[in-house]
């Protein structure tokens, strides 16, 4: 068995000095779900019984003497909270002993534990979360209850320990645990504490554990948004708007005067608007997303109307979404839906044509590609 140990602790450091990280990867998250991160660990145990029975005895005191040990079992489930900080509830136990002499013959004690742990990954807390990392410390502390079925008697405990685990794959971890569990009350059968303080005035089990954890779910956490970025796109956006509703302005400024020269001039109106108007839909839709967009329409209709203009109308949809063939009909659609909209109007059929785009990424964000377009052609 100690040969057993020496193995697993010199796996442990060479893997651990193998786990290369990138700085790059490391960043803060943002809180999950409550159903994710939960995760479940089974273990199989070696753990050596100190009872305060044998205080004064000169028993030996490796873990390893058949009269304090024995193998054992665990399970356990949890759920890690942040990257850093976790609640775990862990049941083990079977076999155990009760430490009176030397003599093995008799000691048996059939025992289990119920913990709950808090968990801390002191590599996430100390170097931030790299969802890459091989390697995890894990420092861990709680306090349960005990039960030996050989006596039946109970006991409430405090339990402290250290778990290091190697990531094997996004869903599956190996691990290599030691613990210690001091029993408020005897719980190896024997009710008496020799008068004793300190550690020794209480039964003791020390645990190595070695198991496997299985993550379930989603195992790993999302990036928290880049806000400056959000808001650097957010204002090149409102900036496209703002130019674009600055050339709608200057272009109304230069209709309005060019209507009250001709109108002073008493002639009629034979200049034309040359600045398209947008009319905007929902996606994969033809029907008009709102009605507010027709005001500037039916005023290029007033003016195709006084002065027997032609008007083209041209549909487009988005090409970030749908095939080229919806994206046709679509846009196609959404012109004739426009068409309509200026025949009700007033004006003639016969001054209207139309076209379609299909797909194009003309405009950002990707919405504002969804529309038709009105425009004076003569």
């Amino acid at each position: 068995m100690k040969k057993l140990f020496i193995v697993l602790a010199l796996a442990g450091m060479s893997l651990t000095s193998m786990a290369q990280e990138d700085p790059t990867l490391k960043y803060s998250v943002a809180t999950n779900s409550f159903w994710s991160n939960w995760f479940i660990q089974a273990g199989a145990e070696w753990n050596a019984w100190y009872s305060n029975e044998e205080h004064g005895l000169g028993l030996a005191r490796s873990p390893f003497k058949k009269f304090r040990s024995n193998p054992g079992a665990s399970i356990a489930i949890g759920k890690w909270f942040t990257p850093g900080i976790a609640l775990r509830t862990k049941l083990q136990g079977i076999w155990g002993k009760t430490v009176t002499d030397a003599d093995n013959y008799g000691n048996h004690n059939s025992f289990w534990t119920l913990n709950e742990h808090v968990m801390f990954n002191l590599s996430n807390l100390i170097y931030g979360y790299n969802p890459n990392r091989v390697w995890n410390l894990i420092p861990f502390a709680g306090a349960g209850i005990s039960r030996t079925m050989t006596y039946n008697l109970y006991a409430m405990q405090l339990s402290v320990g250290l778990q290091s685990s190697w990531k094997l794959n996004k869903h599956l971890n190996i691990y290599l645990e030691g613990g210690w569990n001091r029993l408020e009350g005897d719980v190896d059968g024997i009710e008496k504490s020799n008068g004793q303080r300190g550690w020794d005035s209480h039964d003791n089990m020390f645990y190595a554990e070695l198991g496997l954890n299985f993550n379930l779910g989603k195992a790993t956490w999302n990036k928290v948004p880049d806000v400056d970025a959000i808001k650097a796109l957010s204002q090149s956006q409102i900036d496209a708007l703002q130019k674009q509703l600055d050339d709608a302005n200057a272009e109304n400024a230069r209709l309005k005067n060019m209507l009250a020269n001709q109108k002073n001039a008493g002639q009629s109106v034979k200049e034309y608007v040359t600045t398209p108007v947008s009319v905007f839909f929902n996606i994969n839709k033809t029907k008009i997303a709102s009605q507010k967009d027709l005001v500037n329409v039916r005023a290029l209709a007033n003016y195709a109307k006084d002065n027997n203009s032609k008007l083209l109308v041209t549909g487009y949809a988005d090409s970030a979404t749908g095939t080229p063939a919806i994206n046709q009909r679509l846009s196609e659609g959404r012109a004739n839906t426009v068409a309509e909209e200026l025949v009700k109007m007033g004006v003639s059929r016969d001054n209207i044509s139309t076209a379609a785009k299909g797909g194009v990424d003309d405009l950002s964000p990707v919405s504002f590609n969804r529309r038709a377009t009105v425009q004076v052609t003569e």
